[in-house]
């Protein structure tokens, strides 16, 4: 996450519209707070990490969230 990031205000928008059908916990990380995250990702972001494999950053797709959701069993609620 990112100050005046539209990108990263999109993705928290996605994921909150994601949480009405699967339970999961969002964590926004300001990555301008550590500069070992501003070197890792510069300017791809945001990043999406589920169970902490990174499956998105930059341009974040629903499918491919859902996609990884599946492959980690996550717990679908409707």
């Amino acid at each position: 996450m990112r100050q005046r990031c539209h990108l990263c205000e999109e993705a928290k928008g996605m994921l909150e519209d994601l949480q009405k059908n699967w339970h999961f916990e969002i964590v926004e990380v300001d990555i301008d707070q550590d500069d070992q995250l501003v070197e890792e990702y510069g300017i791809t972001i945001p990043v999406i990490e589920v169970d902490g494999e990174e499956v998105q950053a930059g341009i974040i797709h629903k499918k491919s969230i859902i996609e990884a959701f599946t492959r980690k069993n996550m717990n679908f609620i409707s």
